[in-house]
């Protein structure tokens, strides 16, 4: 059976393009440096996210607590909002790695507000309190809000006033641009390190990038290595990097528009909750405003050759990406359509 796939855009295949580039890719050794894909993959990420320099990384997490152990030290704390994948999803990896702290806020929708920021950052040395090594802030946000600019700035002033460097989760930083009509290094002038996916919306197989000032990249390729995460031909992973880069980057608002469409869908659907104007980028979110039978909702779609992952705690997630068509999205509400309304 050919599965429709709505778990997440973490689950795309390679384009064709993406295979031939793959299979063509020239390649080197990247830990001595001389992989030429690779270094046009860092090239291009690096202007595309506004920085000096960038580095190649198996996936998001590792990016993220790579970027973590670079900026910290052992002992300090890091300002992070309490549902960021950073928190949830990392598999704790911050206490292990870097030895950091996290003091975590409750956002808005993902949105820390800048005077909670204030009180949790560290002032003065006193000797029983850790030191603020860094703010971390994430955009687009795992429940596919996109954070404004102005909030971005806000952040930013507020972390050069107190002299602590701020990094970004932007797994989905590409599809946050999209949303907001503007360029990604409008979003990444506010932070001073960024983490960007390759592997999910922009359908590369493997890889994400981390970008940073010139001197903070040098330090994070030397505790890449440290950390196992020193690659040699990797020019046939980073080759699909490039096309995400452009290609896939350049086509976001498809996946977008499919999205606002399942959620108008979803909406007309009986025991469903959703704002569609709440969908940002890709992710549908919606909750179940009555009892449902969630083993049948699941057996069902699963029957008529759609994979989804299962209502949690009343909330369930459906993901948009290229190979989600408006026929694929029709079925899919057809199949809830018949079972929530039985």
């Amino acid at each position: 059976m050919q599965w429709i796939d709505f778990r997440s855009d973490t689950v795309t295949h390679p384009t064709p393009a993406m295979r031939r580039a793959m299979a063509e890719a020239e390649v080197g050794d990247d830990v001595y440096g001389d992989d030429p894909t690779v270094l046009r993959l860092e090239e291009l990420a690096a202007d595309k996210l506004g920085k000096e320099a960038a580095l190649f990384v198996p996936s998001g997490t590792f990016g993220n607590q790579l970027a973590l152990f670079t900026h910290c030290r052992c002992g300090d704390e890091v300002i992070v909002e309490d549902n960021s994948h950073i928190v949830w999803h990392e598999a704790g990896a911050a206490a292990v790695i870097a030895g950091a702290h996290m003091r975590t806020i409750e956002g808005d929708n993902g949105l820390m507000a800048v005077d909670a920021i204030e009180r949790r950052i560290r002032v003065g040395d006193d000797i029983h309190e850790p030191r603020t090594g860094l703010i971390c802030l994430e955009n687009a946000h795992g429940n596919g809000r996109v954070l404004p600019l102005s909030a971005m700035a806000d952040t930013a002033a507020l972390a050069r006033e107190h002299g602590v460097p701020v990094h970004l989760d932007g797994a989905r930083v590409f599809n946050a641009a999209a949303h907001l009509g503007c360029d990604a290094r409008e979003i990444t002038r506010h932070v001073d390190s960024v983490m960007a996916c390759l592997s999910k919306g922009l359908a590369a197989p493997i890889g994400s990038i981390l970008a940073g000032s010139a001197d903070f990249i040098d330090q994070a390729r030397r505790k890449r290595k440290l950390l196992g995460g020193g690659l040699r031909q990797a020019g046939v992973i980073a080759a699909p990097g490039i096309l995400a880069l452009t290609e896939m980057a350049a086509r976001l608002d498809e996946d977008h528009r499919n999205a606002r469409y399942l959620a108008e869908g979803l909406a007309k659907l009986p025991c469903v909750d959703i704002d569609p104007a709440e969908v940002h980028i890709n992710l549908v979110w919606f909750r179940f405003n009555a009892d449902i039978d969630a083993a049948e909702l699941m057996s069902a779609l699963k029957q008529a050759g759609f994979l989804a992952n299962p209502p949690h705690q009343g909330a369930m997630r459906l993901v948009t990406h290229w190979q989600v068509g408006r026929a694929d999205i029709d079925r899919l509400l057809d199949v809830m359509q018949r079972v929530l309304s039985d």
